[in-house]
């Protein structure tokens, strides 16, 4: 899922050699734009700090951004989902009250998580 792509924890390597390559240039890009991330820290020394251990990949400064952005990210891939008629997201958010009927959200704008996290199996 998206989430795993950002985290750089995804499982599929891909169908084919094209495929392998478009992941591989994926992965790099993302590496980049952390590395950018990680050398705009600004929040002082103690900060950029915790996450010198990350090594080239980034992992938890990745971790971290995914936990802060990803409602956010939720809201731009569904932003043009239609509103009515939508089969792709199941009718109700977890605690069964409201229903995710306004493009794939909660009426508590919570990312309905049974599409935000999906296991991956080897």
């Amino acid at each position: 899922d998206i989430g795993d792509i950002i985290r750089g924890k995804d499982l599929y390597l891909g169908y084919n050699e094209t495929d392998r390559e478009k992941k591989r240039k994926l992965q790099q890009n993302l590496k980049e734009i952390f590395k950018k991330i990680h050398g705009e820290l600004k929040n002082g020394k103690t900060l950029k700090d915790h996450y010198n251990g990350d090594g080239d990949n980034y992992f938890q400064l990745r971790e971290d951004w995914w936990a802060l952005n990803r409602q956010q990210v939720w809201k731009a891939m569904t932003c043009s989902a239609p509103i009515d008629g939508v089969q792709y997201f199941r009718k109700t958010c977890s605690n069964g009250g409201s229903y995710a009927c306004k493009q794939g959200r909660c009426i508590t704008h919570d990312v309905p998580t049974f599409l935000d996290y999906v296991p991956q199996f080897l």
